[in-house]
């Protein structure tokens, strides 16, 4: 069997990217021919002889991420096509090529974030308002495109699923959820170490991870929801800084002291085990790999069921709350775990339990077990088709060889 996974980047430090790296590996490891259709592949795939990588290159000139993204539709549509006998099975992600697929992987729905009530922008509020704006409303209408030509889509979420249902699909279509993996033996397996990081050691340390660049991750509720809590309860912040408004913001709150910018994390399993708690009050998420790697740590979680994550979590493993925007609401919560050491503790056993149900290797499984029932369904549609082609060539000559008896008599 050949599989062509379409993708923009397939590593191990991006969430997507990370998500199609194990499957291409789990892929190869089962004898599988994988087709890379991407413009950056890990080093550690490119070196398999089953591995082929067909790289997309996108000019630094194009002048928006819109722009860019529909430049790779293009392309790679343009070599899928051309090369439609090189791959049996094609995995697309959202709306990423201009190409029908066999499987498409949604792990975001852009309809779902601008129907929500938390969504921010709008054509009035500012040019990057605007744009942002426009940005959505083009994706969910592509994404809708995309979905209704998919076999099969596989939601990473319910939560994701139940939006893709939303938009309308046709009878054809088979939605099945397929959450994604997490590496629990290694974030299960780490050691603490706050001096590493400048972490002060006597604080109730408190973890956001996430884009520092958007509202949508909601790192400003839990900024003001600090303001809530004891001066020792801290936060360490991982991700991107530049360009990010929060630095300003904690500032003007007046709890800068309290809260640890450490920019892109390397060490994110050390990380986790040097804090005490995963705070993550997304207003849209579709399925936060975070969430899932600080589980996998034995951390427990404070999310909110805007949150795609917010439908596995229990209470014996983390507090969900109703509205991500009520500081007070989380404040509480936090206050809730910085109070009860051993229930604390306790939950997070019950976090790390139920991650080890959500391993790289299971997700995987998942995705060649499609594979394979859907290149059984092509292969049975040819012999039915060539059957019926070889019944209908021997009807053929059947009522030839008639007529034939006709006109000699």
């Amino acid at each position: 069997m050949r599989v062509a996974i379409v993708t923009h980047v397939v590593r191990h430090n991006d969430g997507q990217g990370r998500v199609n790296h194990e499957i291409a590996r789990a892929a190869l490891d089962e004898g599988i021919g994988v087709t890379l259709i991407a413009s950056h592949v890990a080093p550690d795939l490119l070196v398999h002889p089953n591995v082929r990588w067909v790289p997309i290159r996108i000019g630094r000139w194009w002048p928006t991420n819109l722009l860019r993204q529909q430049v790779f539709a293009l392309k790679s549509a343009l070599w899928l096509r051309a090369h439609r006998r090189d791959y049996d099975v094609l995995h697309v992600n959202g709306f990423i090529t201009w190409m029908p697929a066999d499987v498409n992987t949604s792990h975001f729905v852009h309809s779902g974030w601008l129907d929500s009530k938390y969504y921010p922008f709008g054509l009035t509020k500012g040019v990057w308002s605007a744009y942002q704006s426009i940005y959505t409303r083009c994706n969910a209408l592509l994404e809708r495109w995309a979905y209704r030509r998919s076999k099969v889509i596989t939601a990473v979420s319910q939560k994701v699923a139940d939006e893709i249902r939303a938009i309308g699909l046709t009878p054809d279509n088979r939605v099945d959820v397929i959450y994604n993996g997490v590496d629990t033996r290694g974030f299960a397996a780490a050691t603490g170490d706050r001096a590493r990081f400048g972490l002060p050691h006597e604080a109730f340390l408190l973890l956001f991870v996430g884009d520092l660049r958007t509202p949508r991750k909601n790192l400003g509720t839990v900024l003001a929801a600090l303001r809530h809590l004891p001066e020792h309860v801290h936060i360490a912040v991982a991700g991107f800084l530049p360009g990010s408004p929060y630095p300003d913001e904690a500032k003007a709150l007046g709890i800068a002291h309290r809260v640890h910018f450490l920019g892109l994390v390397k060490e994110m399993p050390v990380l986790m085990h040097s804090v005490d708690a995963f705070v993550f009050p997304s207003r849209y998420e579709a399925m936060s790999l975070s969430l899932l790697e600080a589980m996998a740590a034995g951390l427990p979680v404070v999310t909110a069921r805007t949150a795609g994550g917010a439908e596995i979590i229990t209470p014996e493993c983390g507090i969900v709350l109703d509205d991500p925007d009520d500081p007070r609401a989380l404040a509480a919560a936090v206050a809730r775990l910085a109070a009860d050491g051993p229930a604390r503790r306790k939950m997070g056993v019950a976090a790390n339990e139920l991650a080890t149900g959500f391993g790289w290797a299971r997700m995987a499984a998942q995705y060649i077990a499609l594979y394979r029932q859907l290149e059984g369904q092509q292969k049975d549609r040819r012999r039915s088709e060539a059957q019926a082609a070889v019944a209908a060539k021997t009807d053929a000559l059947t009522l030839n060889t008639l007529a034939g008896h006709e006109n000699v008599e």
